[in-house]
């Protein structure tokens, strides 16, 4: 008897595996998740998964529930015989921890690869790690997928080429705008941000010409959401005709939504990765469903899916 696909929700990501299961034409397999009264998690899968290609889809966002739901799936898979085990995890959670950049702090992204494989997993599918190379922190297969598929469809709706620019709200994140700068054959500025500590900001500086373009700012996170708003205000200061941005994921955390309303910028994309907390009439929301759904079908076919990294 030949494998079947089985696709899998968590709690944090639920409505996103159920639209990637709609784009597969197939449902959601059920999963009863207990939780004892001092908080401790035990998901029982409903259905056999004995020799079946199965695949979790959970972000792993705080709180730390979201992690530990996900390795208790893949461990209860792997302990039912599953054939073959892929956490789809589309917003990877500590991956802002990828090295040591002071002294006696840990490497969680390195950590949280180990632990994905000691449980179990074959294979990690995931979108737009803030840092690429956190990719060789695994020794198991990991489909990096690329949120341009989604944004580059969206700007092309803006029209105004002529009048296009990208910039990076940080110095970190010039690779990304520079690839939408190229693809539509325009320029990019560098907003360059001073902190005197974490998640506030001293300073803003803008490196190049902006007066009288449609500015993007391209960003993979957007958090607190402080970077991205005195960069639009920098932008607008510098002569920009206007600025909206592009960011992966929502994690918009403190008083993030709150900055987003009161800021200058026209419009804030975001994919959903992550839920929202609440609407906002700011933020526009694009699916990556069917691109996993792609990715997914793929990898159960054994066929390549390189040509959706790009």
């Amino acid at each position: 008897m030949s494998s079947q696909i089985m696709l899998f929700g968590g709690r944090t990501s639920k409505t996103l595996a159920e639209e990637i299961a709609r784009h597969y034409d197939l449902p959601l397999i059920n999963v009863q998740l207990q939780q004892f009264s001092d908080g401790e998690l035990q998901p029982v899968i409903q259905d056999s998964v004995r020799g079946e290609y199965v695949f979790f889809i959970q972000s792993t966002n705080p709180p730390s529930d979201n992690l530990m739901e996900l390795l208790l799936l893949i461990d209860a898979a792997r302990r039912a015989s599953a054939e073959y085990v892929t956490a789809v995890i589309p917003y990877f959670g500590y991956a802002r921890q990828d090295r040591k950049d002071k002294p006696r702090v840990p490497i969680a992204a390195k950590l949280l690869a180990n632990i994905l494989t000691t449980a179990g997993a074959n294979r990690v599918m995931t979108m737009d790690l803030h840092a690429p190379q956190i990719q060789g922190f695994f020794d198991i297969p990991v489909d990096h997928l690329d949120s341009s598929a989604v944004f580059v469809p969206y700007i092309k709706e803006l029209g105004n080429a002529a009048d296009l620019l990208f910039a990076s709200p940080d110095v970190g994140g010039t690779k990304r705008a520079r690839f939408y700068a190229k693809h539509f054959k325009t320029d990019m500025v560098i907003c360059d941000k001073y902190r005197e500590k974490a998640n506030e900001i001293a300073g803003m500086t803008v490196i190049g010409n902006v007066e009288g373009r449609d500015v993007v700012l391209v960003d993979d996170i957007v958090d607190t959401a402080g970077t991205l708003c005195n960069a639009a205000e920098a932008l607008l200061e510098k002569g920009a005709k206007s600025v909206r941005a592009i960011c992966t994921h929502p994690v918009l955390s403190g008083a993030a939504y709150e900055r987003i309303e009161k800021s200058v910028l026209t419009e804030l994309v975001v994919c959903n990765t992550l839920p929202l907390k609440q609407a906002s009439k700011k933020i526009r929301v694009l699916s990556v469903a069917p691109l996993f759904a792609t990715a997914i079908k793929r990898i159960f076919e054994h066929r390549s899916i390189s040509s959706l990294f790009s």
